[in-house]
């Protein structure tokens, strides 16, 4: 009898060992990353209750997002008290868009831990996903129970900005930069607030700390093109300008800014490339960008091209009077018969009655006449 109750006694222990044996092998596998053999590993203990969990981790981590939800259940019926399990549950639900179960879930926690910033955090990001206003509630809920919590900073300044509240934006982004001064979202939240507040030489200043700490975007380097071009700073506009073309060369818009800051550079070769490039792109009305093109050739004395320029503005915008100006003014400077340039300014006069510019086109046209007078005389 006492032989047989060694035997088993043995056998029980050569089964907790070998059991303690196939987990370590499984955790082994799950810690280098080989979640997919740390699930099969698991699988073959004899007992899943206490691995449950171990296994929703791990397919998670493979993102069969079903799988993981199904072994989370199993470990909750298993330890129900477990709250970390249940938090992690949530979290599940809330990312694979269960909201409402979610909601339900983290109000249960909230319930049991009311002290707890997280519950209360995750509670708020998935009231925002159901489009409950009172989701900004639990996101100061969780700053007042933890005031270093960056996400919930980044939440309420956010909330700030978009309703323009800049000050009290700016106060809550320095609490989180406080804690932690490379928050890159944070930093990004500063420079918007500055830039919308059309402090642009801040703006400038934070956008480019986004930059020194390897943050690259379209939308950085656009905000601080425009930031640059506010301070009339050309030169650092036009080099982020053509950043942000290398994310979308054919974005006519950002051909045609850059146009208009060559031409405040006074580079109206550039300027003309820019303007040209832009309005192959576009097929909306390009009134505004011919008269643009049309203006920037003139400054360089290229007058028939200029003419071009402004009657494809005037045909893409036949009301636009300015138009018929820059026509005239135009073939005014290309003309050389002082005839021929008389009759433009008379048609001109007697078709745009009511035009804002008559008196200008009235004195040259007055001018002209003079000059045409001591040319005779």
């Amino acid at each position: 009898m006492r032989f047989r109750v060694i035997i088993v006694s043995v056998l029980l222990v050569s089964c907790v060992v070998n059991s303690q044996s196939i987990k370590e092998k499984a955790d082994q596998f799950f810690a280098i990353g080989n979640f997919s053999k740390s699930i099969e590993t698991y699988k073959t203990l004899e007992v899943l209750d206490d691995v449950y969990d171990d296994i929703a981790k791990a397919y998670v981590a493979i993102g069969n997002y079903g799988e993981g939800l199904a072994y989370y259940k199993k470990a909750i019926s298993v330890s129900p008290e477990d709250l970390l399990l249940q938090y992690q549950y949530a979290k599940l639900l809330s990312k694979t868009k269960n909201y409402k179960e979610a909601h339900k879930r983290f109000s249960d926690l909230i319930k049991i831990d009311s002290l707890n910033p997280n519950f209360h955090y995750e509670l708020g990001v998935t009231l925002e996903k159901l489009q409950d206003s009172t989701a900004l509630e639990r996101f100061k809920t969780t700053y007042q129970l933890d005031s270093t919590h960056q996400k919930a900073i980044f939440k309420i300044g956010k909330e700030h900005l978009v309703k323009r509240r800049f000050k009290e934006a700016h106060t809550i982004i320095d609490v989180g930069l406080e804690s932690y001064s490379d928050n890159i979202e944070l930093i990004s939240l500063k420079a918007q607030t500055y830039y919308y507040q059309e402090y642009y030489t801040y703006a400038v200043v934070w956008f480019n700390k986004l930059l020194d700490l390897g943050e690259k975007s379209e939308f950085i380097h656009e905000k601080l093109s425009l930031s640059y071009a506010q301070n009339s700073d050309y030169k650092e506009a036009i080099y982020q300008r053509e950043e942000v073309l290398k994310y979308n060369p054919k974005d006519a818009n950002a051909l045609f800014v850059l146009g208009n800051y060559y031409a405040a550079l006074s580079d109206f070769e550039k300027a003309e490339d820019y303007y040209k490039k832009s309005l192959k792109l576009r097929d909306v009305s390009l009134s505004n960008e011919y008269q643009k093109l049309g203006i920037v050739l003139n400054r360089q004395k290229k007058y028939k091209e200029a003419i071009e320029a402004f009657q494809k503005a005037q045909k893409e915008d036949p009301d636009d009077i300015m138009n018929s100006f820059f026509i005239l003014r135009s073939k005014d400077e290309y003309y050389a018969d002082v005839d021929a340039k008389i009759k433009l300014y008379e048609d001109f006069i007697k078709k745009e009655k009511n035009a804002p510019l008559k008196p200008y086109a009235e004195r040259r046209l007055k001018e002209l006449k003079e000059e045409k007078f001591l040319e005779e005389d």
